[in-house]
């Protein structure tokens, strides 16, 4: 069955990118969303069956040169293959109607970029690996470059993501050739049974966690990702944000866990410590945008970070020997991967019908939307209230069984285990909380206020909120019904049995506790239900008159009256001033006639990335210098090049005899 989808996957792929080329512009759109979801179908297939106990592994060797190229699929494998397709699926049915009027070559190279996901996560050699991992990025990039021609700043996106991404290969490149060097071979089979020195585990887990966590989207690597989600169409930023990031996640857990075996107590606090500055730093972030679709990139940096704080804290409780925390850590971390690509995916397709319906992001711009996007809006309703934690969220319950595993990790033993817990249970808790206000923001000022400035809005082709309603359907089932993939979730992080289900109840193995969603889910709601009920048999008592709100003395409100995004978001810039540090500009005209006499006030705040300023513009400011300082020195002359040669060969042999 592996075998067979996995191939169906590939050639469905390859033949629809093909085809796309060839046929007419008017069924270009149609081929390839059908080619591209019929590709995750495909992957969906392959993924259950791994995580049903089949296992799969061919190689064959005159495919690349030197490794051969080789595959292998086992549950931890399949989980990724699985949420891939599910994530292809939706966005290949909703680029039917978005691309309709698109002829562009990206039509081509979208189920291209699909199938190179796929075969990330079944490499089973480090050259296979290293061919999946570039074609990913290669597809990607020109994915997200698609609209270079008509806005600057895509290509400025495109120059950040192919540095950033590429820069992660080089990291990655790098570990695994020391990795291979030592193990006798390239292939998963002979690392596992490599015998390395602590030095060297160390530099390989270094090199590979940077590149991974730099697709993942971790600080500091992350720079690449809020400019590249925003300028990608909306269907290929679901494809970057709820897939893509994944396969970072991916490499972390393979390669720490299985290939290397584990690691030192000081592996896992860094990836802790990463995921939980991530974390908060991400959702700040997104608490002060105002572009719907910068907001939503800045969200996947918080879940990805969340991501490894459970794969941190799993591997730190591995390395104390408490497996039966770190399974449930672990699981924890898996099932936010689940449920953050079906709320992500939901999320920026929604995004992407109000920019196919409005042509712009700006929540300050927006409003009204329920009226004229009624679908639209409660889908990304549904996606807001899937991400801010709370039940019935999805994301509520992968962070209830997170902070079980931090809270009940606290006596284990050592003294880092004991400061990095309870610091984890209030970036866990922080963010969660940061989560609500920015999805209320995103959701109140985009949707529900008055109309300002899109209120000729239409609503999306059904094609587009068919897409959109897989995803929110896939949202609610992992909500209400995780017990349905626990188990599968549990097979892949490989620790053991974290939890048990019964029916809709989540019993924990490890430490005591339980949760039904669903019936949390009933209880909500019939609470709901009771109050209105009584609000409204009390109402009906009295005699009912209409009037006009009260306004204060001001007359009717207008747009200008209420809340944008960024005065929604002004309390908490001010708490977390020292950290976000926003810029503000006032402009003030006077009249010419006197100074006295006000023209114009022009108000600008923006909040830039702290860590990007201090980070990366001293290393572009010495790029740049480095640059000029090239420019002297290659001034055309042959003879000085030649004197560079001559002398570069001299000070080599120089070295070689000093140190032979």
């Amino acid at each position: 069955m592996i075998a067979a989808s996995l191939l169906t996957a590939v050639v469905a792929g390859a033949l629809t990118a093909l085809s796309t080329v060839v046929i007419p512009r008017s069924l270009r759109s149609v081929v390839s969303g059908a080619g591209t979801a019929l590709t995750g179908v495909a992957a969906i297939v392959a993924g259950v069956a791994a995580l049903s106990g089949e296992a799969f592994s061919a190689t064959w060797s005159g495919l690349l040169p030197l490794s051969g190229f080789a595959v292998s699929v086992d549950p931890l494998g399949g989980l990724f293959l699985a949420v891939t397709g599910g994530v292809a699926i939706a966005t290949g049915i909703y680029a039917i109607g978005y691309t309709r009027h698109d002829s562009r070559p990206p039509q081509a190279i979208l189920p291209l970029f699909v199938v190179a996901m796929l075969l990330v996560p079944v490499a089973a050699g480090i050259g296979t690996f290293l061919v999946c991992w570039e074609l990913m990025a290669l597809t990607s990039l020109l994915l997200v470059v698609t609209e270079h021609r008509r806005r600057r700043q895509v290509a400025s996106a495109g120059r950040w993501y192919a540095v950033m991404t590429h820069l992660g290969f080089v990291t990655i490149l790098a570990g695994l050739l020391v990795f291979a060097g030592h193990a006798g071979g390239d292939s998963f089979a002979a690392l596992r049974e490599a015998h390395l020195s602590s030095v060297t585990r160390d530099l390989v887990f270094l090199l590979t966690l940077t590149g991974f966590s730099s697709k993942a989207g971790i600080l500091p690597l992350h720079a690449w990702l809020p400019r590249a989600h925003p300028e990608a169409p909306s269907h290929v930023s679901a494809l970057m944000s709820a897939a893509m990031v994944n396969l970072g996640v991916y490499g972390i857990v393979r390669f720490g866990f299985d290939l290397l075996g584990g690691g030192p107590r000081w592996w896992w606090l860094a990836v802790l410590a990463l995921g939980a500055v991530s974390a908060v730093y991400g959702i700040l972030q997104a608490a002060m945008s105002t572009d719907l679709k910068r907001l939503l990139g800045s969200s996947t940096t918080e879940n990805m970070g969340l991501v490894l704080i459970g794969t941190g804290a799993a591997g730190l409780f591995a390395s104390t020997g408490h497996r039966d925390l770190a399974a449930l850590a672990l699981s924890a971390a898996l099932l936010h991967v689940l449920g953050h690509a079906a709320f992500k995916t939901l999320l920026f397709l929604s995004a992407g019908s109000v920019l196919h319906a409005t042509g712009t992001r700006d929540l300050d711009a927006l409003g009204g939307l329920r009226r004229t996007m009624p679908v639209t809006t409660a889908l990304f309703g549904a996606g807001a209230l899937a991400a801010s934690a709370l039940p019935p969220g999805t994301a509520f319950v992968s962070e209830w069984l997170l902070l079980q595993a931090l809270v009940h990790g606290l006596p284990a033993s050592g003294v880092a285990t004991a400061i990095a817990m309870p610091l984890s249970v209030a970036a866990v808790a922080l963010t969660a909380g940061l989560a609500v206000a920015t999805f209320v923001k995103a959701f109140g000022v985009g949707f529900l206020a008055r109309p300002r400035g899109a209120a000729a809005a239409h609503e999306s082709p059904p094609s587009m909120l068919t897409g959109m309603g897989l995803a929110a359907a896939v949202s609610a089932v992992l909500a209400l019904l995780p017990t349905l993939v626990l188990p599968a979730v549990a097979k892949a992080a490989g620790f053991g049995d974290a939890v048990t289900t019964e029916a809709a109840t989540v019993r924990l193995t490890a430490v005591a506790g339980s949760l039904s969603p669903l019936l949390l889910t009933l209880a909500l709601l019939a609470g709901t239900v009771l109050i209105v009920g009584v609000l409204r048999a009390l109402s009906l008592r009295r005699a009912r008159r209409d009037a006009r709100l009260w306004d204060c003395g001001a007359g009717p409100l207008t747009p200008r009256m209420e809340y944008t995004a960024t005065s929604f978001a002004e309390p908490l810039q001010r708490v977390f001033d020292d950290v976000v540090r926003p810029e503000t500009d006032v402009n003030v005209t006077h009249h010419e006639e006197s100074a006295y006499l006000v023209a114009a006030v022009a108000y600008r705040r923006g909040v830039p990335d702290r860590i990007e300023r201090r980070f990366y513009a001293p290393v572009l400011a010495a790029v740049a210098a480095w640059g000029r300082a090239g420019r002297k020195l290659a001034n055309g002359s042959v003879h000085r090049y030649l004197g560079y040669g001559f002398y570069t060969v001299v000070a080599a042999l120089i070295a070689l005899a000093v140190t032979r």
